[in-house]
Formats: structure tokens, C-alpha cells, sequence
């Protein structure tokens, strides 16, 4: 069995009224699994699993809301020297690009700044998988 970091990306959506904005958190969930698709498949499964509205409590600036689970944006397996995951390990990574070192430099410290997502991971074999008699996209 192979230590994988997936990439569970929920989405805020309002339950009543038009929406602007959608504020989304991506999850970085440790999964166990033999093969990137069985990490993929579980993935899916602990978003759909999420997604609530907390029995109707959640609400998001002050108006009745609910996650969605919206894909799995990534599987990164990782890169781990021993049967467990342990510290120093890196578990996963993002390629950034940034036009100037002023703006990477605002970034480390955690503060806007404007950048390219570079995603360079293979394409999962089989187009879409099949999980509860849905049809999911399958990205990695």
C-alpha cells in the first residue's frame, strides 16, 4: 500500500439567492490505497462525505449555506521513506509561477499576490470512474 496526498476541493453555495462569489477550500486528505485510482475513488468518497450543511446550522457571511463537494483536483503520491508518514516527508507540493520577486516574497508571507497554477500531473488511465452508479471526472 502506498501514503497519497489528495486534493478534495469543496465549494460554499448558498441555499437561497443569487451568489457572486464561491469560497472554496481545498482539503489536502492522506489516503491509503494500492494503486492511484483506489486513492482517487477514496477521495471522491470522503468529499461526498463532507458535503452538509451541518443540519441546517452552517451559514457563511451571516446566509444559510452548504459545502459541495466539488472534485478531486489532485492525487500526489507520496514521498515517504518509511511504512508510515513521518517528519520531514513531503506529502505534496504546488508548482506556482510569479511575475516578479516582489510578489513571491508578498506570497511567502502569506499576503495577495498574483500567480499561474502550473499543473503538470498525469491524467488518471481511465477517463471517468465509476463510484455509487455515478459517473465522476477523474483528474490528477
Amino acid at each position: 500500500m502506498t501514503w497519497f496526498a489528495a486534493h478534495v476541493v469543496m465549494v460554499v453555495k448558498f441555499k437561497r439567492g443569487p451568489q457572486k462569489r464561491f469560497p472554496v477550500w481545498e482539503n489536502i486528505v492522506l489516503v491509503k490505497a494500492d494503486t492511484e485510482q483506489q486513492a482517487f475513488a477514496k477521495a471522491e468518497a470522503l468529499g461526498n462525505n463532507e458535503a452538509n450543511d451541518d443540519d441546517g446550522s452552517f451559514r457563511w457571511d451571516g446566509k444559510p449555506a452548504r459545502w459541495e463537494f466539488a472534485g478531486v483536483r489532485k492525487i500526489v503520491e507520496c514521498a515517504v521513506i518509511s511504512q508510515r508518514p513521518g517528519d520531514g516527508d513531503e506529502l505534496t507540493f504546488n508548482e506556482l509561477e510569479f511575475d516578479s520577486l516582489t510578489a513571491v516574497e508578498a506570497f511567502a508571507r502569506a499576503m495577495p499576490a498574483t500567480a499561474r497554477y502550473n499543473e503538470r500531473f498525469r491524467v488518471l488511465d481511465e477517463p471517468a470512474a465509476v463510484i455509487e452508479g455515478k459517473r465522476k471526472r477523474k483528474r490528477a
